[in-house]
């Protein structure tokens, strides 16, 4: 696919979700029906499509209206590319601009429209970080949050998890005060697909979720966890990493169905 038929096929993914439909839903929806999409492709609509909901509110003063095009058109100007190489009407790139289209647009106003942030949630941050930390907080939720992985402690070091990421091509570096987090500075979308991943020696989590488990104290033999509202079970499992005999509970069991499969007493040795 183009570039431009790349971002047609955002516009559309994008007007789904704001009709109302859950943004995985919408990408796993258009995947099934773009057969003819390859991996890069699904990928880099992806990004158009998250970089515009986390943006939403620039990216509409930008571009002029909050629909799918308009969202688009707001994050190429604020990348200052050339709109008329995408929106070209030619092939399967969207329509070119119209006259409306390129008069109707705006800078973001100063504060949580020009950050993204609902301007009565911004307002609170300020009263309680003031400005230069409300500030910096909006401005991180802007852009893609850090991938995390948990070493699996009882499987391997933090240095042998890395060179086996390395090994499939995924950079990692260890975080200075958690020590089983890694987080991903290259190819985290591969992660997934990866040797370390597979045989469950890292876990994708937050580093934040590592944090919480590491605070326990060890366990004592025979000890057991409760994870009541356990969800993915990357804490169940963590906590089993530990030493714990761990119970996980969630109000959906679905969420739960890979849970033994993925704990490291029942991968390959």
């Amino acid at each position: 696919m183009t570039p431009a038929a790349r971002v047609a096929a955002a516009i559309e993914i994008l007007d789904e979700i704001l009709a109302g439909s859950p943004a995985e839903k919408a990408l796993t929806n258009w995947a099934r029906r773009s057969r003819f999409a390859g991996a890069k492709d699904r990928a880099a609509i992806r990004d158009h499509v998250f970089d515009a909901l986390r943006c939403r509110r620039s990216f509409a003063a930008l571009g002029g209206a909050e629909t799918g095009r308009g969202l688009m058109i707001g994050e190429l100007r604020a990348a200052n590319t050339d709109l008329s190489e995408i929106f070209s009407g030619i092939g399967h790139a969207p329509a070119a601009l119209s006259d409306a289209e390129r008069a109707t647009f705006r800078t973001p106003s100063e504060g949580g429209e020009a950050l993204d942030m609902p301007d009565w949630i911004f307002a609170l941050l300020v009263s309680q970080m003031g400005d230069a930390g409300a500030i910096e907080t909006c401005s991180a939720l802007r852009s893609r949050a850090p991938v995390w992985l948990r070493v699996a402690q009882s499987r391997a070091s933090r240095e042998t998890a890395i060179a086996l990421l390395a090994a499939d091509e995924i950079v990692a570096r260890p975080h200075p005060h958690v020590k089983t987090a890694l987080e991903v500075t290259d190819n985290a979308r591969k992660v997934q697909s990866s040797t370390a991943y597979l045989d469950g020696f890292v876990e994708l989590q937050d580093a934040s979720s590592q944090a919480a488990i590491l605070a326990l104290p060890s366990p004592v033999p025979g000890a057991t966890a409760l994870d009541y509202c356990a969800g993915g079970g990357g804490k169940s499992l963590a906590l089993a990493d530990l030493g714990y005999a761990v119970d996980a509970h969630d109000i959906a069991p679905e969420r739960m169905k890979d849970i033994p499969e993925r704990h490291p007493c029942r991968r390959n040795n």
